[in-house]
């Protein structure tokens, strides 16, 4: 959150706080509003919807990601000094169309329901919701993050960081019960959580967004340490397929 500003006034120094252009409650009013643009994205569809068969693809799971993100998103803002509201409102968004448009076009899709509703709810400000529609459309961007401004880097760093961690690895392991795996699998699922920890290691730039992903990564190596010290055959299954491949 940028750094209140000194004034002076009457002899004395006070300081001048940013109001905040979002209140509470309509920041409630517009949660209410994406769980139930979610929710019916899904019952819309005859087949339950788009990849509904993982429990990640549901709305709820949806919902929460969006939260996580959000929070994600705000606690890198604030530290590094980006416009909270416009990141915080365009978290809150980021994903809303994820369930009824394809990947390629979720974002874009996304900030045209932003604009939609933000235009219809409260009079918020012409360049505040001119840049909130840019964050979200700008969130799935695979190049640098260098290249994109503050807010946007501060949510693209968020939605790459909720997959990470405990939260990652929880998402992993339940993808083995409908992949028919048993429990001996889950050092290689855990990997893929690592992998993808370094991946974000190696993407996000700011001194935030690298510090929560390495104490995540932290969380993930113990807990692949604690399933190969009290799993026998996963330490070693990877020594009996090379034995029988010599």
């Amino acid at each position: 959150m940028p750094a209140p500003q000194a004034r002076n006034g009457g002899g004395s120094v006070g300081v001048e706080i940013k109001e905040s252009t979002v209140s509470d409650a309509e920041f409630q009013q517009m949660k209410r509003f994406v769980r139930d643009y979610l929710a019916a994205s899904v019952e819309s569809e005859d087949d339950g919807g788009r990849m509904r068969w993982y429990p990640w693809h549901s709305a709820e799971y949806r919902f929460n990601h969006i939260l996580n993100v959000v929070d994600l998103a705000v606690e890198i803002a604030e530290r590094e000094g980006a416009d909270t509201d416009a990141v915080r409102v365009a978290a809150l968004f980021h994903d809303i169309s994820k369930l009824e448009a394809d990947q390629e076009v979720h974002a874009e899709e996304g900030a045209r329901v932003a604009r939609e509703y933000l235009n219809s709810h409260g009079e918020f400000p012409a360049s505040f919701i001119e840049q909130v529609c840019q964050i979200v459309a700008d969130h799935s961007y695979q190049g640098p993050l260098a290249d994109v401004s503050l807010e946007t880097r501060s949510l693209v760093e968020a939605d790459i960081l909720d997959k990470v961690g405990a939260n990652g690895t929880a998402l992993m392991l339940l993808r083995m019960g409908y992949e028919s795996r048993t429990h001996m699998d889950a050092a290689e699922m855990v990997e893929r959580v690592l992998e993808r920890g370094r991946d974000a290691a190696n993407r996000v730039e700011s001194d935030t967004a690298e510090t929560i992903v390495h104490k995540r990564l932290k969380r993930v190596r113990w807990f692949r340490e604690w399933l190969e010290s009290e799993v026998t055959e996963m330490d070693h299954a990877g020594d009996l397929d090379r034995e029988s491949s010599d």
